[in-house]
């Protein structure tokens, strides 16, 4: 692949800013199971894979990114562990008198509250901070300038919609719905194309960013090879949020032509698709791949007034770009009570989705 710098995308999806009560650090508690349950997977790649021995005699910081870190302490918990991991090993290797200075990067979308991540930062923190603003789609570090690269919860994000279901004159047209669920075959290849490409930019900009030997760590939701997404909460959660927008076109509330132009930037692979992806890019070598241990206990949303702040804190800036603000209580109070009348969501024992561990070495 060519060694073409992309510095920015003009799409950008940020979760809901601030502490309030729509905010992602209010309803993130799902993405807080992931990072509690990757503390392990994070100590173990460190054990195994991190390499001190270019860094023992240098007085250099250990560089550290998390990409799509959004707002509230999610991101500072997994920085905690892997700078807790990292120096562990160097403990472990009797070298703890030279254990370098952390410089950690916090990145997501220009339009993320890094006012709010900044303002929240733990003042007991063993690491110099800074806000790397930029799609991870594209080149956000110079060459050979991190050791290890994190990002949970954030690859299942597109860069932009597929051009091919917003065109009335595509077989791909997704029209009366929001998302793949339930879709022609024509509109899921359409978004599992957009993923690979994706995929591959992002592998491409990674390997130009990591030194050899670096690590990238990530955790990324998908669903089992044997499932599709109309299996999933997610699937069917993001029909039942188009049928709701659907409705409201019928009864004037919004434009129906609008409803069929918008579409989630969302994409859930498999294991065996994300396999082959990783094995396409010779940059890396792939050191471990498994699902993440269960998960469901901490997906708390146990009624359908925290399923719609889940999902509003998540959705509410794609929407509003499309649509406004002013039909965003209207929408949501809908969707909460189409999940009161289904009570499979409120059961996190039926939730197949699954969070795969990706770990890959930057090769010499």
């Amino acid at each position: 692949m060519e060694d073409k710098r992309i510095y920015a995308l003009p799409e950008s999806y940020a979760m809901n800013g601030g502490e309030g009560t729509y905010s992602y650090s209010q309803n993130s508690n799902y993405q807080r199971g992931v990072v509690e349950i990757a503390k392990e997977k994070i100590n173990e790649a460190v054990a195994n894979h991190f390499d001190i021995k270019a860094l023992s005699d240098s007085l250099k910081p250990v560089c550290i990114a998390d990409l799509g870190c959004s707002t509230g302490a999610n991101t500072f918990i997994s920085v905690q562990n892997i700078v807790e991991a990292i120096e562990q090993k160097y403990k472990s290797k009797g070298v703890n008198a030279k254990i370098p200075d952390f410089l950690v990067f916090f990145n997501d979308h220009v339009s993320n509250d890094f006012n709010t991540l900044f303002k929240s930062l733990p003042p007991n923190r063993q690491y110099f901070a800074a806000g790397v603003p930029g799609s991870f789609h594209g080149f956000l570090f110079p060459k050979a300038s991190l050791h290890l690269i994190h990002s949970s919860c954030a690859l299942n994000w597109l860069s932009k919609v597929p051009i091919e279901v917003m065109d009335e004159s595509s077989p791909a047209w997704n029209k009366g719905r929001i998302h793949y669920t339930n879709a022609p075959k024509q509109v899921v290849e359409a978004y599992s194309t957009q993923f690979a490409k994706d995929m591959e930019s992002f592998l491409f900009a990674r390997a130009q960013e990591l030194v050899v030997g670096g690590l990238l760590v990530l955790f990324v939701p998908a669903v089992p090879d044997v499932m599709s997404n109309s299996d999933t909460f997610t699937g069917t959660e993001l029909d039942l949020l188009g049928s709701c927008l659907m409705d409201m076109a019928k009864v004037g509330l919004v434009n129906e032509a609008k409803v069929d132009s918008f579409n989630v930037p969302v994409y859930y692979t498999s294991p065996k698709e994300l396999k082959a992806l990783m094995e396409r890019n010779w940059h890396f070598s792939m050191k471990r791949m498994e699902t993440l241990n269960n998960q469901k206990k901490h997906l708390n949303l146990r009624n359908p007034s925290m399923r719609s702040l889940y999902l509003r804190a998540v959705l509410e800036g794609v929407i509003e770009k499309h649509f406004g603000n002013e039909i965003m209580d209207e929408l949501f109070n809908r969707f909460s009570d189409k999940v009161a009348g289904s009570s499979c969501f409120l059961n996190p024992e039926t939730e197949k989705l699954i969070i795969l561990f990706v770990l890959l070495e930057r090769n010499n």
